[in-house]
């Protein structure tokens, strides 16, 4: 069928059929305006038409035809080929996402980046697929790409070229015999104990089966593929191949080799392993994969034969029992101390013979004779010379805990029990204080008792003295913390320390950059330095040096550390050693403990480390000694470095002494104190200061007293009380107290660190007083408490009579 005309032809057409017509009707009709109206009526309606398809052509007007390139895309990239489609002006219309990873930049075919002579063929493809509907080019591309192209037209009015393409899947020996080494035929020889392995030109693994990789690397998930082959053998000096991992009690292997292209015997290679004994019925086979894989265990596992001697143990037993690396016993029993080596061996004979049974014996091993450990054997058949398996844990982390946790442990309890001795110790030294002072009241000096009194007071401050170390030992001390630089203490204590040291013990003192604040009472800590350096100079009678350091350990170098005890944080760390004789192993573990100390009967308390050891652990801090006998010690602390969050608080300043006109007074004072003798104290100490003294033994009885005094119209000005006592302790009677009397200054005394009972007493406006005290702190801190908490009913000053 002819194509229609074109409208520009159609056109005169038009025109010459209008007049024809016009003819024939006035021909007819014989009027001249009818035919002329009907002729121009035609050609308006033609020109209307013409000027409509041009203003909407076919294109436009047929949406139909118009092609969905979305869908179409969409349909291209689902297919496993890269697809192109293309007009007749050989314009790129749409591309499937794997035509442009193969052909960056979507290039337009038969344009690609062809070789010339696929370029060619491609072209030509092109060219009869336009001209025969199809067209074919196989085996084009570029490189190691080689494609099928398929060309067809396509569309509804054949106006497009449809270009397909397809990789050329080339047939390999190689692909073939990696997926038969790693597939179903691999896990058959493996089964077998045949050990496969395909290696290239190159001497590198391309795949291997699940044996080879047990042997080679160790597990038979490994991946080894790109390693290189000769890695994995050695050679003896007899020529024989073993595995490079397998040094002891290995088997000699056997490999065949087969090259995988014909007459190519430096090209890609298949070698089957076996093992030179693999066919014999004595299993020795099966003995070296039992001992590949009991090497990976993380327990200790050996093998003996049935005279008991060692054929094979792992890394983890060799750890237990203390080998050094590539030593190797000749029987169990020379692990163990020599009264269990007859058991051991009588042991190992019984599990080797008869029917296969299992048990354990409890040994003690040379490297830990103190230390009982349970050695587990079982009789083993088919493996060949093995007849015994012995299992060892590797327990030396656990027992380290166990000593760590043991010690903490002591260390808490001794110090529960040196915290509860000092607070007794301190109501009877406050008795004792307490009643020197007022016998000196009514003596002077150079009366016959004057001097016996001061001796008896001077003997119980230095008691005093004593049960501070034993509450700073048991955490229990009174600090006055203050964010400080390790640097400056150690500055201002140097001066002491040279006095101290004398002069055949020299110090030497360096400090590190970047050091971080700390948060501590200064003068604990300068306490610290002086018993360390002391003990150290101790530690040298003939002279040395004691070395005094301070530097950052920041969190990463913790971490790195991996101590135990020690959590990961950023700290700051103080180091004081020395040159001299070193600490005993077995004594290191006690050296913290109270009234333990290697120096003669009478030269030392044992307190001097125990205090240390209090108060930094009451520092937040953490203190380890290390020591080799003959080569000194050394003594870390590690100080959390102090996060700011605000100004650095300022140090408190120190309270100017008082006058002694100052602590006397008048008011009622409400007394409780469990103590007879430290009641009786106190009470005596006030009355004389001029107070009005009420006293109770408990807080019931206190709480008695105050409501009996204030229905009497009475009035307490200040309440006394202990802290710790029978039936009622003082802060629940304070707080009772205060639901009645909001207003009511407190003073609480006890033997207890303040910083220790503050924790349980929640109470506003009391002040503190530590025991044991003397009349004036006494009397002393009853005045603050009333000044600072009754400031509308002030003490009168009273001069003191002569």
């Amino acid at each position: 069928m002819a194509a229609p005309p074109p409208m520009r032809a159609l056109l005169p057409m038009l025109i010459v059929a209008a007049l024809a017509c016009a003819g024939l009707i006035y021909f007819a009709v014989g009027q001249i305006a009818l035919a002329a109206g009907f002729a121009a009526a035609l050609i308006a309606v033609a020109a209307l038409g013409y000027w409509f398809t041009q203003l909407f052509p076919k294109e436009v007007l047929d949406l139909d035809a118009i092609p969905d390139w979305t869908v179409a895309r969409a349909a291209a990239d689902a297919s496993s080929m890269a697809i192109a489609v293309t007009d007749r002006s050989g314009r790129l219309v749409c591309a499937s996402d794997l035509f442009g990873e193969w052909f960056p930049g979507f290039p337009t075919p038969p344009g690609l980046p062809l070789d010339p002579t696929d370029a060619e063929r491609l072209t030509a493809a092109g060219r009869a697929a336009w001209s025969d509907g199809e067209g074919k080019a196989s085996g084009i591309g570029r490189g190691a790409l080689r494609l099928d192209a398929d060309v067809a037209r396509t569309g509804r009015s054949e106006d497009y070229l449809l270009w397909r393409f397809t990789p050329v899947r080339q047939v390999s020996v190689l692909d073939d015999f990696n997926r038969m080494l790693t597939g179903e035929a691999g896990r058959q020889l493996t089964e077998a104990g045949v050990m496969a392995v395909m290696i290239g030109g190159e001497g590198r693994v391309r795949a291997a089966n699940g044996a080879f990789l047990l042997r080679a690397a160790g597990r038979i998930d490994a991946n080894i593929t790109g390693r290189d082959f000769a890695s994995y053998l050695r050679i003896d000096e007899k020529g024989r191949v073993f595995f490079a991992r397998e040094e002891r009690s290995a088997l000699p292997i056997r490999l065949l080799q087969v090259p995988l292209r014909r007459g190519d015997v430096e090209g890609p290679m298949l070698i089957l392993m076996l093992d030179e004994q693999g066919g014999s019925m004595d299993g020795t086979s099966a003995l070296s994969y039992i001992e590949t894989l009991l090497s990976l265990l993380p327990f200790g596992l050996a093998m003996a034969d049935r005279d008991g001697r060692v054929l094979f143990l792992n890394n983890a037993f060799s750890r237990a029992v203390g080998l050094e690396p590539g030593e190797k016993p000749t029987y169990p029993g020379d692990l163990v101390v020599r009264e269990d080596q007859a058991a051991v061996a009588d042991s190992v004979r019984r599990f080797a013979v008869g029917p296969q049974m299992s048990g354990d014996i409890a040994v003690r091993m040379r490297v830990q004779p103190d230390e009982p450990v349970a050695l587990s054997l079982a009789g083993v058949r088919g493996l060949g010379e093995a007849a015994v398996l012995l299992s060892l844990k590797d327990n030396s982390e656990e027992s380290k805990l166990k000593r760590q946790v043991a010690q903490a442990t002591k260390m808490q309890a001794i110090g529960q029990l040196a915290g509860g001795v000092a607070h007794d110790f301190n109501n009877i030294l406050t008795a004792i204080i307490g009643h020197c002072d007022l016998m000196l009241m009514r003596h002077t000096p150079g009366d016959s008792d004057y001097d016996d009194i001061q001796q008896i007071k001077s003997n119980s401050n230095r008691a005093a003295g004593l049960t501070r170390q034993l509450l700073a030992f048991s955490r229990q001390q009174t600090l006055r913390p203050q964010v400080l630089q390790l640097p400056d203490i150690v500055a201002d204590v140097s001066n002491l320390l040279n006095r101290l040291l004398g002069e055949k013990v020299k110090l030497s003192v360096s400090h590190g950059r970047n050091l971080g604040a700390v948060r501590a009472d200064p003068g604990q800590l300068e306490q610290v330095i002086v018993n360390l350096a002391v003990n150290a100079r101790d530690a040298m009678p003939q002279g040395g040096v004691v070395n005094i350091q301070t530097y950052a350990v920041p969190a990463a170098k913790v971490r790195d550390m991996r101590h135990e005890v020690l959590p990961v944080s950023d700290y700051t760390a103080l180091r004081v050693s020395d040159t001299g004789v070193g600490i005993a192993p077995d004594l290191l573990s006690k050296i913290f403990e109270p009234f333990f100390t290697t120096k003669d009967v009478g030269k030392g308390t044992g307190l001097g480390l125990s205090t240390v050891y209090g108060i930094v652990k009451q520092s937040g801090g953490f203190i380890f000694a290390e020591s080799e006998p003959g080569q000194g010690a050394s003594f870390v602390i590690y100080l959390p470095v102090y996060a700011s969050v605000g100004k650095t608080p300022a140090p408190e300043k120190t309270r100017s002494a008082d006058k002694r006109s100052e602590v006397w007074g008048t008011g009622t004072i409400l007394l409780v104190e469990d103590e007879d003798m430290v009641r009786t104290v106190a009470e005596r100490a006030l009355t004389r200061q001029g107070y009005t003294v009420l006293t109770a033994s408990d807080g019931e009885l206190g709480l008695e007293m105050l409501a009996t005094t204030t229905a009497s119209g009475g009035h307490i000005d200040l309440l006394i009380s202990d802290v710790v006592m029978p039936n009622m302790d003082g802060p629940t009677m304070v707080t009772q107290a205060r639901q009645t009397h909001p207003t009511l200054p407190v003073l609480f005394m006890s033997g207890y660190a303040e910083e220790q009972l503050r924790k349980s007493i929640d109470i506003a406006n009391v002040n503190f007083l530590p025991k044991p005290f003397s009349v004036s702190q006494l009397a002393e801190a009853a005045r603050d408490t009333l000044v600072a908490y009754a400031p509308a009913k002030k003490t009168q000053e009273v001069a003191p009579s002569v």
